[in-house]
């Protein structure tokens, strides 16, 4: 069953489950393909399974930074269901893959008659909130090479491989740093032994060492993560 690939629909209660299922469907999504744009509405939530999503914010100058990074332990667009239908980001798929899309209303409905699903929405919106924070920290107080590190983990941790298909303007674009920037750190991760690049691909050669380079920020934002669903489990118990 395609729900059980993402953590949030996998730790929801049967009956909480039952409630979703007609409203859910499963989709494929290319890469850097737009699901909504700020101030656009929202048509649905997505829950991905295979694929990774990026929340951007973009500035009047026509650069687009990251503010947070969505895959199978999370939903884009919960928010829409719980309130508006407008949103304050856009989302672009990152790496192509599959999500569980799920109609607004469907999801609001479900939530309204159960207090377990509209608490694991919310507690997922602070997170996601807190990851945007960290992201902010991270962009002021972080060199670019820690900064791409962390953002090369996290993309493996939620894609669940460690070949990248990633150009370096995607790369520069997501960090908000220049395309020089990006070519310089990969070439010296790639010197150290760490990572393969080629145009478009990025091989993770020594995930020890890549680890060591990244900044503190990536485990805390895997550090929230798991709260997040360790309390969902302990909530799907009770």
């Amino acid at each position: 069953m395609p729900h059980r690939d993402n953590f949030l629909l996998a730790s929801l209660s049967p009956g909480d489950l039952a409630a979703l299922q007609p409203h859910l469907k499963l989709a494929h999504f290319e890469q850097e393909q737009v699901l909504f744009e700020a101030g656009g509405s929202i048509e649905a939530t997505y829950f991905p399974t295979s694929a990774v999503i990026s929340i951007v914010v973009a500035l009047s100058s026509g650069q687009a930074v990251e503010a947070a990074m969505v895959g199978r332990d999370g939903v884009v667009g919960a928010s829409a269901a719980l309130d508006g239908k407008f949103s304050l980001s856009r989302a672009v798929i990152q790496l192509s893959g599959a999500a569980v899309v799920c109609s607004l209303a469907g999801l609001r409905s479900a939530a309204m008659q159960s207090q377990p699903l509209l608490s694991l929405l919310i507690r997922h919106e602070q997170v996601l909130y807190a990851q945007a924070q960290q992201s902010t920290a991270c962009m002021a107080a972080h060199h670019v090479d820690a900064r791409l590190c962390r953002w090369l983990l996290r993309s493996r941790d939620l894609s669940q491989s460690d070949t990248l298909l990633f150009t370096q303007e995607f790369l520069a674009e997501m960090l908000g740093v220049r395309r020089t920037s990006v070519t310089v750190v990969a070439h010296t991760l790639q010197k150290a032994g760490i990572i393969k690049y080629t145009r478009g691909k990025i091989q993770i050669t020594n995930l020890e060492g890549l680890q060591d380079a990244a900044c503190e920020c990536y485990e805390a934002v895997k550090s929230q993560y798991q709260s997040l669903h360790n309390r969902g489990e302990a909530g799907a118990l009770t």
